[in-house]
């Protein structure tokens, strides 16, 4: 009977080419967009999945506000790792990191240096934490001794290779020598630590030596013991304050006790969080790693569905239009005997058949398209072809699906009564409008939802791109390492400021694109309480740095390196005003320190005012900020003129080798900068785009063949109305009409939850688009445009036939 069934199915699908390519193409664009996406997502939600015991490792935040600033920080500082492996029977172990961003390293006997982007110092106890293997060395060992270091398989390979990197004599910025105890196999890109390629030993980190409860550099790990629970673990973390940083603190604040600390409204809150939740739920000012949000995944999650559900809707409309020209084979086959139920095996049967085609094509379209979807989503996705379970669930989902898509146009024609579609010769109502005008509706209203979503992330991304930032990153070219030219930096610079395209350019490793930072509390003269301490960046930057960078002065003056005083002077951001309490005038003159404890601190002096400008993501309000003169620079960012941008680095990159001569020439453009700290907004909008322009189509094929098969009920009528003196364009808008409508409808619900939805993503952002009318009146009319395009193409076509042709049915 199956066999028969199958047949019966076979046959009936070859009987109708277009609605068979309808159903199967659309079913088979869903299956595969749907697919990607689901891919994409597992492997997001596998981040850190693969270390041993994942299920037991969390890090400790630190959501602090002191001095008028507040952080939340994936850091916490250096002596609180060992302070809970003391005080916590129910850790079992923990590791810290100390990122320490991009370094120079060559081995000893030469003189070329190689650039690696990611690199930490780390605990020994990192590979235990972990669970990892070394390829090379004893995981043991490793990190045990100072000035030892390990390496990813990709970084050994770049300088020796894997089987002689074992002992081997590293130079690091051209200072220290480091020895390789061990080489690791290269980490997952689902991993936090995908992109760190040096592990060097956690004693070389600068700030190591100070027990400083109250600077917050070390990323901290712990491991729990298997019956430990977590949360109970981060009711007791409170206990840290009172017994270590109230006593480190009072050092520099005699009189503050923990009741004091937390009357004046200033806090420090540790918590836990695990391993696996890191990458989707965190969003700390302090990361090793992007990080992805789990708001992406529900919306990926939700296109995904609905990708599914529009392609099914496609099914069940179609099907259901289709039963007027199968009525008559159902009328016959219940005369004959069939039962209603042999009838829905049936059609069952055939909605199973066009989802397994549709699943053979999925597979064709998705693997062409998975170059360009993991382009796009920055992933090294590839289809597990080789994993039952992958093909027990796409399998079942397949049975599913076609369950799904076939049970109401199954149920639907199974219930026709014989004598009235005999009667009728299968040419008659046999109804099913209300639900197919439904679905119509359905599937509008979730692609202008999706064209709504694309239309304001765009906007938003642009608002980013054009909003008036405060420094000028147009035309800025930043030179990375410019330490590896040694005591020449600063003759590099001034030979590169001589050059005809170079309007200017400064040195300072604190740039308002992503780079260093640093910040510390300071107090003012006088008033050296808690009360009053002042928690603000402080940047290091050179007399250039303003005018290089086009900061605007609202009050004081700039540096003056005529001005000798102005060594141990200050200029502070708007931000820093509010945070003291006066105005731009009132704080000129007024002299700071950031030497808590000390008897006699050096104090600088506020000299000027600067106009608040963007150095954060936009996601975040600006905070205060202190600029002084320094000399910690390792970028030389050069404000170049507009004409012949490679000629000037042509020019500057033949005066860096003249002054570090066969070091690496590292440079890029602070726009590109700028704009790659919003690339996961970017993928999400290019995602959000595809995808609504899938669901477009799938919502457009549908209505092709319910177009088709309207016009082909109503030729008759078409016929009458031609003869009685209806013209074409009549003709097609009475055809037509009846679809907008339903577009409409759909438009009308699309519109309200666009709305909702998109302005919760646009919470994510401190400076943010407000939603305008035009993104919905654009989003109906491409929604309303599509509409008519569709369905006028199959009017026109059933307007335009010979009415002698149409009539003669009858």
């Amino acid at each position: 009977m199956l066999k028969n069934h199958i047949k019966i199915a076979w046959r009936s699908l070859k009987k109708q080419p277009f609605f068979t390519f309808l159903n199967t193409f659309g079913l088979a664009i869903g299956m595969a967009g749907s697919l990607l996406i689901a891919l994409y997502i597992y492997d997001e939600l596998q981040y850190d999945t693969m270390f041993t015991d994942a299920d037991r490792i969390y890090r400790i935040n630190a959501d602090v506000k002191f001095g008028g600033l507040m952080e939340q920080l994936g850091e916490v500082s250096e002596p609180m790792a060992a302070a809970l492996k003391r005080d916590f029977p129910q850790i079992e172990e923990t590791t810290r990191f100390a990122d320490n961003g991009s370094l120079m390293l060559r081995k000893s006997n030469a003189t070329v240096n190689a650039k690696e982007l990611f690199t930490t110092y780390a605990d020994s106890t990192l590979f235990k934490m972990f669970g990892l293997k070394l390829l090379v060395g004893n995981p043991n060992t490793a990190l045990k001794d100072p000035n030892t270091l390990v390496m990813t398989r990709t970084a050994a390979e770049k300088h020796f290779g894997v089987n002689n990197a074992l002992g081997q004599k590293m130079v690091v910025n051209n200072t220290q020598t480091y020895t390789v105890s061990g080489v690791l196999e290269d980490f997952p890109k689902n991993s936090f630590l995908r992109n760190h390629s040096v592990f060097m030993n956690m004693a070389g980190y600068p700030n190591m030596q100070v027990a400083h409860w109250g600077s917050h550099n070390y990323f901290t790990f712990i491991k729990l013991v298997p019956s430990a629970n977590s949360s109970e673990l981060d009711a007791s973390l409170g206990s840290l304050i009172g017994k270590y940083l109230i006593p480190w603190v009072q050092v520099y604040y005699p009189g503050m006790t923990e009741e004091s600390f937390t009357a004046s409204g200033n806090y420090i809150n540790y918590s836990t969080m695990p391993l696996k939740d890191i990458h989707l739920y965190s969003s700390k000012k302090t990361e090793m790693s992007p990080n992805g949000t789990i708001q992406n995944i529900y919306i990926l999650s939700f296109i995904a569905v609905f990708l599914i559900v529009l392609a099914s809707v496609n099914f069940m409309n179609l099907s259901t239009s289709h039963s007027l020209k199968r009525a008559k084979e159902v009328g016959v086959r219940k005369t004959l005997g069939s039962q209603k139920k042999d009838l829905v095996r049936q059609f069952l049967i055939e909605s199973g058949l066009v989802s397994f085609i549709s699943l053979l094509l999925s597979l064709g379209v998705a693997l062409l398209a998975l170059p360009y979807f993991n382009d796009l989503a920055g992933k090294d996705i590839s289809i597990p072809f080789g994993n039952p379970m992958f093909w027990l669930i796409l399998i079942a989902s397949t049975l599913v699906l076609g369950l799904f898509s076939g049970m109401y146009p199954a149920f639907f024609m199974s219930r026709f009564i014989p004598v009235k579609v005999l009667k009728s010769g299968g040419q008659g109502d046999v109804g099913g409008g209300k639900i197919r005008n439904a679905l119509v509706i359905f599937q509008f209203a979730i692609s202008v939802f999706l064209i709504v979503g694309t239309l304001t992330i765009f906007q938003q991304l642009r608002f980013i791109q054009n909003k008036e930032l405060g420094f000028e990153k147009s035309q800025v070219l930043v030179i990375d390492d410019v330490r590896n030219a040694g005591n020449q930096v600063q003759s590099f610079k001034e030979e590169v400021k001589q050059l005809a395209q170079v309007t200017n350019a400064t040195l300072s490793s604190f740039l308002p694109t992503p780079s260093v930072r640093s910040s510390s509390t300071y107090f003012k003269e006088g008033a050296r309480d808690q009360e009053n301490a002042i928690n603000m960046e402080n940047w290091r930057v050179d007399h250039d740095y303003l005018s290089t960078l086009d900061l605007e002065i609202v009050a004081g003056r700039n540096f003056d390196r005529n001005i000798s005083t102005d060594s141990a002077a200050t200029i502070v951001n708007e931000s820093a005003l509010e945070v003291l309490g006066v105005s731009a005038n009132e704080i000129i003159g007024t002299r700071i320190s950031a030497d808590l404890g000390e008897e006699n601190p050096t104090y600088t002096t506020v000299i000027g005012v600067v106009k608040d400008f963007h150095f954060e993501s936009l996601r975040q309000p600006i905070e205060a900020l202190s600029l002084t003169i320094g000399t910690f620079s390792n970028s030389l960012a050069i404000k170049l003129k507009t004409e012949n941008l490679s000629e000037s680095i042509s020019s500057i990159g033949r005066l860096w080798d003249k002054v570090a001569p066969g070091q690496p020439f590292d440079y890029y453009f602070m726009d590109e900068s700028f704009n790659n700290t919003y690339q996961a907004e970017q993928r999400l909008g290019k995602i959000f785009m595809i995808f609504s322009v899938l669901s477009i189509v799938i919502a457009c094929l549908g209505l092709l063949g319910l177009a088709a098969f309207n016009a082909q009920k109503r030729t008759k009528e078409i016929g009458v109305r031609k003869v009685l003196g209806a013209s074409v364009s009549q003709i097609t808008y009475r055809l037509t009409i009846d679809f907008l409508r339903l577009v409409g409808i759909g438009i009308l619900i699309a519109v309200p939850v666009g709305w909702f939805s998109m302005d919760q993503w646009l919470q994510d952002f401190s400076y943010r688009i407000s939603i305008s009318w035009d993104v919905f009146v654009l989003a109906a009319t491409l929604a309303v445009g599509t509409a008519v395009l569709t369905v006028s193409y199959q009017s026109i076509k059933a307007a335009i036939v010979n009415p002698v042709k149409s009539l003669r049915t009858d």
